[in-house]
């Protein structure tokens, strides 16, 4: 994706909304827009947007673990498989 390519003034987005919510759909690439020479917002495809959201929720669980095990906050795979073992009996009785 070229990026300077997908850089448009607000004028160019009142005056093709239809044209570019269609387009952003067909690309996904995302459309910057400027005012007065300055990036001030981005359009993303609904798609696009629900990926990146997922991603960013996979990386923050990622990271959240990767600082648990840092901080030597890990159980053994045998204890807990046991344990949840364990609570499915005590459920199911």
């Amino acid at each position: 994706m070229k990026l300077s390519r997908q850089i448009k003034p607000i004028s160019y987005l009142k005056a093709h909304t239809a044209e570019i919510v269609r387009t952003l759909g067909e690309r996904r690439e995302p459309l910057i827009i400027t005012q007065n020479g300055e990036a001030k917002a981005v359009l993303q495809d609904i798609d696009s947007y629900e990926e990146m959201e997922n991603t960013i929720a996979l990386l923050k669980i990622l990271a959240l673990g990767n600082r648990q095990v840092e901080a030597g906050q890990t159980e053994p795979t045998l204890d807990v498989i046991a344990r949840i073992r364990e609570q499915h009996r005590a459920g199911s009785a």
